[in-house]
C-alpha cells in the first residue's frame, strides 16, 4: 500500500537525524552538569604550565593538591546526578517538536474509529503520506550549550582565558615537575635547572639557522664546516663531562702528527663565556664554564652527567669556487673587449678578478720589441658580479678596453679567479690572446700608435722612435694632409729630441706625456676632423680600403662603412647647397658633370656592401675607387637640374603642412561616420552631410564658403578624397567611407611621414632632434588610430589623430626653430632676412601679411624681435586653439580659425 511505503521509507530517513539528535541531548546535559568540573581543571592547568608551583612552599602544594582532589571529586558526583542518559524517544520528542504537526508520533497512532468506513480510511491514508513527507524532511536539533544562567559570573571563561594564556606564554612540560615539588623543598626545582646547554653556530655565508643542541632529538645530523659549536655547563665542578673530535687535532709534545680527544670536565679553568640565546630557564647559575670550538671534521659530541647526550656529527664540505671562460672574445671597432665567463659556487662568489700577463715567449721581438721591456705590473680588473638574484651559478661578461695600455696588440696570457666567503680560490684554465686594442688603419696614424708602443716598452727606444717620426714628416706631401697635424706632430717630435738630450735620457713623465700627445693626434687623424666633406669622404673610403686589405673583422668594417655612408651624405648635402647657393654656376657646369639620382647612389652602395661581406676584396675595392671618382665628379640631382630647386628645409616643411592637412581631413571624415552612428540623417540627407547643409556642400564649409578652396578640403594634391587617391572607390560617395577605407588611408598616411621623417634638416641640433622626436609620436598616433579604425572604433581613433596632429604641429614649430638656427649660424647677424623675405608667388595670409619663402611668416617689418620670439609665437597658437574650441563663437570667426589652424 502506498501509504505503508511513504510511512517505512520516512522512518528510515528519521534513523540519522534522531541519532544526531540524541548526541546533541548528551553534549547538552552534559555541559550543563560538567562545566563546573572543566572549568577547574582549566584553571589548575594553566597553574601548571605557566610554572607557579615552582614558586611555592611544600605545604602550600600539598594543601592546594588536596583541595583541588576534593573539589574535582566533589564536582564530578554532582555533575553525575545531575546527568542522566537520554533515551531514543526523548530524541524522538525533540526532533517532532520542531516539525509541524508533529508527523512522528503520526506515524506511530493507528485509525481508532471508521476503520470500516472506505472514505475515513481513505482520509487517513493522505494523512499518513503528509505526515510521512512532513517526517523525511526532518533535520538534527541543534543542542543548547548556553550557560549564562548557570553561569552568571562567566567563570568557565575566565579559566579558558588562563589556560590559553599559558600555553602562549608557558610550558607544557613545566607540568611534570610538578612531582618534585613533593620530594623537594622551596626552590629546590629552581636550583635544578638545566645541567648543560649548547649551540650550534654556522659560518654567516651558508645563511643556515643556529641550532640549540637541548632541542635536537637525532643522535646524528650534519652541519656546515666551520661551524662553532658553544657550550655551558652548570653545576658543581665535575658533574659534566664533554668529550668531543669535531675539533682540529692538536700534535702531542713530543710526538708530532699524534692526537688525542679533546676532554672538557666542569673543573677545567673557565673560558670566556660566548653569547648565547636565552633559554627559558628561569634557574639562577650557581657556577657556569664555557666551551667553543669550531667543527673541523666529523665526530663525536658526548655530554656525561646529568641529562648527558651524545650525536654522531657530519661535516658538510665547503667546494673551491669554479671559474671558466664561455666563448672567444668579441671586439669591437672602438677597441672595447667583452669576453663572456662563468662561475660556481655551493654558496656563492663572492668577488674575482682577470690577470693579463704579457707572453713574452709568444711575442715576435723585432723592431722597438727587441729591447728588453721594462717591468710593468700584470693587468688586473676585477670581474663584474650580478646585482640582483644569486651567485651560486652565473655567467657574466668582462667589458673592458685596453686600447690606451702598452701591450695592446701583444700576446698576453688571461686567467679568471674568483672567491668565495671561506676564503677558497678558483681559477679558469689560461687562455693566451692578443690584447684587444683599438685599430688604426690611417698609415699616419697607425705608426704615430707604433712609436707610442715602443715608447711605452721602454725609454731606450726614444732615439729610435724620434728618428722614425722625423722621417715621416720629412716629406709630408701626400701622407699629411693637414697643416695642423703636422705641426703637433713636429711639437711632439721637438719635444722628445730635447727629453732623449738631457742627463740621464728620458724621463718617465716626460715619456708618458708624450706618449698622450700622441695618442691624441693618432686619434684625431683616425677619425678625421676637417671642414672640407670632400676630403672627409676621402679619409673615410682609405680607411674602408685599408680595412679591406688588412682583413678586419665584419664588425670594423661595418662601422667603417658606416662612416663612409655619412661621409657621402654628408658632402652631397653641401655639394646640394652650394649648388642652391649658385644656381648660374651649378647649371653651367652641369654638361660637363654627371649626374646622379639617390636611388642609384644607394643601389651601389648595396652592392659595395655586399662584396665586402661576400669576401670579393678585389671587386669592393674597384668599386669604392669607381665610386670616389664619381663623387668628385658629380652633380647630385634633387628634383629638376640646376633651376627651380627648392630648399630642402622648405620642401620639408611643405610636406609637413600636407600631411597635416591630409591627417585634419581623414579625422574629419571619421567623426562624420561617428555622428552617423548615432544621428541618423534626415529624410533627403546626402550621407556624410551634416545638419542644416545645403546639398553639394563640401563638409565642413560654412553657408559663405561655397565652392571656395579651403585648406585641408582635399584641394591638395595627394589629399585623401581626391580622385585617384587611395580609400575612394568608385560610387562612394564624398564623406562617407568605409572604416576598411579609413584605415588602409591612415596606413598610406603614416607611411609618408616616416619617409619625411628621414630626410629632415636640422640634424645634431636640439631643436632638430625635438622635431624627429615630435613626428615618431605622430607616427606612434597614427599607427594607433590605425588599429582603432581597423576595429570599427572611431572614438578612438578621432582621439589618436587628433593627437597626431598634434604631434605634427610641434614637429613643425620645432623644425622652422632649427632652420631659423641653421640659417643664423650661416649668415649671422642676418637672422630675420629670411622669415621677412617675401614669398615670390605673391600670396598673402588672411591678415594681408606677405608669406615667407621658409614656411614662416614676414611683413615688411620685424613685429618680434629679441629672445622671446618663439615662445610668443607658441603662445599664439595656443590661443587661436583655444579660442576654436569655444563653440560659443559666430561661425564666420570659427571658420576663420581653423583655417589658420590648418595652414599653420
Amino acid at each position: 500500500m502506498d501509504h505503508e511505503n511513504a510511512r517505512t521509507s520516512a522512518l528510515k530517513s528519521l534513523l540519522w537525524p534522531l541519532r544526531l539528535t540524541r548526541i546533541g541531548l548528551v553534549a547538552e546535559r552534559a555541559t550543563r552538569a560538567f562545566w563546573p568540573l572543566w572549568s577547574v581543571l582549566l584553571g589548575v592547568a594553566a597553574l601548571l604550565f605557566l610554572g607557579l608551583h615552582d614558586y611555592a612552599a611544600q605545604t602550600v602544594i600539598w594543601t592546594g593538591a588536596g583541595l583541588v582532589a576534593v573539589l574535582c571529586a566533589t564536582l564530578a558526583y554532582w555533575g553525575a546526578r545531575r546527568f542522566r542518559w537520554p533515551d531514543r524517544a526523548e530524541a524522538a520528542a525533540r526532533l517532532d517538536a520542531t516539525l509541524p504537526g508533529n508527523p512522528i508520533r503520526a506515524l506511530a497512532d493507528t485509525q481508532a474509529i471508521g476503520a470500516t468506513d472506505a472514505a475515513s480510511v481513505a482520509v487517513w491514508h493522505a494523512h499518513i503520506v503528509r505526515m510521512a513527507d512532513r517526517a523525511a524532511r526532518a533535520r538534527p536539533v541543534r543542542p543548547d550549550l548556553r550557560l549564562a544562567a548557570r553561569d552568571p559570573f562567566a567563570l568557565r571563561y575566565v579559566a579558558l582565558t588562563a589556560f590559553v594564556a599559558a600555553l602562549l606564554f608557558g610550558s607544557v612540560w613545566r607540568a611534570a615537575s610538578v612531582t618534585d615539588s613533593f620530594t623537594a623543598g622551596p626552590g629546590a626545582a629552581i636550583a635544578a635547572g638545566p645541567a648543560w646547554e649548547g649551540w650550534i653556530e654556522p659560518p654567516a655565508h651558508t645563511n643556515r639557522p643556529a641550532l640549540y643542541l637541548n632541542d635536537i632529538a637525532a643522535d646524528s645530523f650534519d652541519v656546515p664546516v666551520g661551524s662553532r659549536i658553544a657550550l655551558r655547563l652548570y653545576g658543581q665542578p665535575g658533574d659534566v663531562t664533554v668529550t668531543e673530535t669535531l675539533s682540529a687535532p692538536a700534535p702531542l709534545a713530543g710526538s708530532e702528527g699524534e692526537t688525542d680527544t679533546a676532554t672538557d670536565t666542569a673543573a677545567d679553568t673557565p673560558a670566556p663565556e660566548p653569547d648565547a640565546p636565552d633559554t627559558d630557564t628561569a634557574a639562577p647559575v650557581t657556577d657556569s664554564m664555557a666551551r667553543s670550538f669550531a667543527v673541523a671534521q666529523a665526530g663525536e659530541l658526548t655530554i656525561d652527567g646529568q641529562g648527558g647526550r651524545s650525536w654522531q656529527i657530519g661535516v658538510i664540505g665547503d667546494a673551491a669556487p669554479r671559474v671558466a671562460l664561455d666563448g672567444a672574445v668579441e671586439i669591437e671597432a672602438s677597441g672595447q673587449m667583452s669576453q663572456p665567463f662563468t662561475a660556481q659556487d655551493d654558496y656563492g662568489v663572492q668577488s674575482g678578478r682577470a690577470r693579463f700577463d704579457l707572453a713574452l715567449d709568444a711575442l715576435p721581438r723585432r723592431y722597438g720589441l727587441t729591447a728588453a721591456p721594462e717591468p710593468r705590473a700584470p693587468i688586473t680588473v676585477d670581474l663584474p658580479m650580478p646585482i640582483s638574484g644569486g651567485r651560486d651559478d652565473f655567467r657574466e661578461t668582462l667589458i673592458e678596453d685596453f686600447s690606451k695600455h702598452p701591450w695592446a696588440g701583444l700576446p698576453v696570457r688571461l686567467q679568471l679567479s674568483v672567491l668565495d666567503a671561506a676564503g677558497q680560490e678558483g681559477l679558469s684554465e689560461p687562455m693566451q690572446m692578443r690584447l684587444p686594442g683599438r685599430r688604426f688603419f690611417d698609415p699616419l696614424a697607425a705608426s704615430l700608435i707604433e712609436m707610442r708602443r715602443d715608447l711605452l716598452w721602454t725609454r731606450t727606444n726614444g732615439r729610435r722612435a724620434a728618428q722614425v717620426i722625423r722621417a715621416v714628416t720629412w716629406r709630408p706631401d701626400g701622407i699629411i694632409r693637414d697643416a695642423s697635424t703636422y705641426l703637433q706632430i713636429k711639437l711632439v717630435l721637438s719635444q722628445l729630441e730635447f727629453e732623449n738630450d738631457r742627463p740621464g735620457g728620458l724621463a718617465a713623465e716626460a715619456r708618458d706625456r708624450i706618449a698622450e700627445d700622441l695618442w691624441e693626434i693618432a686619434s684625431r687623424i683616425e677619425e678625421g676632423d676637417l671642414a672640407d666633406a670632400l676630403e672627409r669622404l676621402r679619409q673615410a673610403r682609405d680607411k674602408l680600403a685599408e680595412a679591406i686589405r688588412n682583413g678586419a673583422t665584419e664588425e670594423e668594417i661595418a662601422d667603417l662603412m658606416q662612416d663612409y655612408r655619412q661621409a657621402l651624405s654628408e658632402y652631397m648635402n653641401q655639394l646640394a647647397q652650394q649648388q642652391q647657393q649658385n644656381p648660374d654656376q651649378s647649371q653651367q657646369q652641369a654638361d660637363n658633370m654627371m649626374e646622379m639620382t639617390g636611388d642609384q647612389l644607394q643601389q651601389m652602395l648595396d652592392q659595395l656592401q655586399q662584396l665586402m661581406e661576400e669576401g670579393r676584396t678585389a671587386e669592393a675595392q674597384q668599386l669604392l675607387e669607381q665610386l670616389q671618382q664619381m663623387m668628385e665628379n658629380m652633380q647630385v640631382a634633387q628634383g629638376q637640374s640646376g633651376q627651380g630647386q627648392q630648399n630642402p628645409g622648405q620642401q620639408a616643411m611643405d610636406d609637413l603642412a600636407q600631411t597635416l592637412r591630409d591627417q585634419q581631413g581623414l579625422s574629419d571624415e571619421a567623426f562624420r561616420d561617428l555622428q552617423e552612428q548615432f544621428n541618423p540623417g534626415e529624410p533627403g540627407q546626402q550621407p556624410g552631410q551634416q545638419p542644416g547643409q545645403q546639398p553639394g556642400q563640401q563638409p565642413g564649409q560654412g553657408q559663405g564658403q561655397q565652392g571656395q578652396n579651403q585648406p585641408g578640403q582635399g584641394q591638395q594634391p595627394g589629399q585623401p578624397g581626391q580622385p585617384g587617391q587611395p580609400g575612394q572607390g568608385d560610387g562612394t560617395q564624398p564623406g562617407a567611407p568605409s572604416a576598411e577605407s579609413l584605415a588602409q588611408r591612415q596606413n598610406q598616411l603614416r607611411q609618408e611621414l616616416n619617409r619625411q621623417s628621414q630626410n629632415l634638416p636640422g640634424a645634431g641640433t636640439e631643436p632638430g632632434q625635438a622635431a624627429r622626436r615630435a613626428l615618431d609620436d605622430a607616427g606612434d598616433a597614427m599607427d594607433r588610430a590605425e588599429r582603432d579604425l581597423q576595429n570599427d572604433d572611431l572614438a578612438g581613433a578621432i582621439d589618436n589623430q587628433a593627437q597626431a596632429m598634434e604631434a605634427l604641429r610641434e614637429g613643425m614649430r620645432n623644425l622652422g626653430e632649427a632652420m631659423a638656427e641653421q640659417q643664423g649660424q650661416q649668415q649671422p647677424g642676418q637672422q630675420g632676412q629670411s622669415m621677412g623675405q617675401a614669398d615670390p608667388n605673391g600670396r598673402r595670409d588672411p591678415l594681408g601679411r606677405e608669406s615667407g619663402t621658409e614656411g614662416e611668416l614676414g611683413s615688411n617689418e620685424n613685429l618680434l624681435q629679441g629672445e622671446d620670439v618663439y615662445r610668443r609665437a607658441r603662445d599664439l597658437l595656443d590661443e587661436i586653439r583655444r579660442r576654436s574650441g569655444d563653440q560659443e563663437r559666430p561661425e564666420v570667426e570659427l571658420d576663420y580659425l581653423r583655417r589658420l589652424l590648418d595652414r599653420f
